[in-house]
């Protein structure tokens, strides 16, 4: 075995200093990446929950409303749009609220969306969620 001089082991702790410097980096940066990732997946479902949950509210707020005004008519045309604002209600009281990780959650939101669709054809009204939401923005409360 060869006898291996003290400015060898200086010269090869140098040489490794890169590496070793390298391994500490990766490891801070994965770390302080994780931190802001989990800072940033946070807000972003609050963001999100927020608009799916205005948008929800809009739905049933519409369905209640239009439940209201159809309920009082004899028509034979409004009891059949009376069972379709019933059954948008319906689906919207089945909507999984306490559910964050609700696996069907979109497959369920476009069930609300194509049943308002539906419901906003019968009845003759051109609504949009969209046009409801951009026209709240300048509201001062």
């Amino acid at each position: 075995m060869a006898l291996v001089s003290p400015s060898d082991d200086l010269f090869d702790s140098i040489l490794m200093a890169d590496d070793r410097f390298h391994v500490e980096g990766y490891r801070e940066g994965f770390e302080e990446g994780m931190r802001q990732g989990t800072i940033e997946g946070r807000n972003h479902g609050r963001l999100h929950g927020a608009k799916l949950s205005a948008e929800v509210s809009f739905y049933h707020g519409f369905a209640l409303a239009w439940k209201c005004l159809l309920q009082s008519s004899e028509d034979v045309k409004a009891r059949k749009r009376l069972k379709a604002v019933e059954s948008l209600a319906g689906l919207i009281q089945k909507f999984p609220y306490e559910d964050p990780q609700y696996e069907n959650l979109q497959e369920d939101m476009e069930r609300v969306r194509a049943k308002f669709r539906q419901v906003c054809s019968l009845l003759n009204v051109a609504v949009d969620f969209r046009e409801y939401v951009s026209g709240s923005a300048g509201m001062s409360f």
